[in-house]
């Protein structure tokens, strides 16, 4: 092989590790923003609109998880609804289950099919309090639920297959603990008594 081959292939080779390092440089960017909450692309909606099956007020904050091609900053428009990583409900909060809730979160674990309702009990109307909103307020947190489908985060009682969590108290994951799994049973079979849904 004479040298101006070898030099040739040195180039190359020079060529894809450079490429390869900024690809590797560029996700790791990606990943740290889509961590970074004041990173991520949002919209705020200046009318009432369905989203996750949700009656989204005006005035509602819609975040999305981080992609490259994305704006960082505030959106003009929606973007793809399969990518919302969280929605604030900042004027007015909305009913799920019965419960004022202020916010509704995808779980941050990927491999987990659900997302977290974060509670407004000082607007829980005492004449409504069904047995499903004494419990969940009796933790005084967000609570956790695992679901069939991830486009629907509405209160679809056939959508929803647990409780996985009420505040850091109770957690499916520590199997062990009967006494926490025996309150999330609980929890989950009066979540699916609720007569009336948003």
């Amino acid at each position: 092989m004479n040298i101006k081959k070898i030099i040739i292939a040195l180039g190359i080779t020079v060529i894809i590790g450079i490429v390869c390092f900024v690809i590797y440089v560029l996700s790791l960017a990606s990943m740290w923003q889509l961590h970074s909450p004041d990173e991520r692309p949002f919209f705020k909606t200046t009318t009432p609109v369905m989203l996750k099956n949700l009656k989204v007020p005006e005035g509602s904050k819609v975040i999305y998880e981080k992609r490259f091609f994305w704006k960082k900053e505030e959106q003009e428009h929606l973007l793809n609804e399969e990518h919302i990583s969280e929605i604030v409900f900042t004027k007015q909060a909305i009913h799920w289950g019965g419960v004022p809730i202020r916010s509704i979160n995808k779980f941050y674990n990927s491999a987990m099919k659900g997302y977290t309702v974060n509670p407004d009990f000082s607007q829980l109307n005492d004449a409504r309090k069904s047995r499903f909103a004494q419990l969940w307020a009796s933790c005084h947190d967000e609570l956790g639920v695992t679901i069939k489908n991830t486009d629907d985060w509405s209160f679809d009682r056939s959508n929803i297959v647990d409780v996985e969590s009420c505040g850091v108290n109770h957690q499916r994951y520590f199997e062990e603990d009967q006494k926490q799994q025996d309150f999330l049973d609980d929890l989950y079979q009066e979540l699916l008594q609720v007569q009336y849904g948003q």
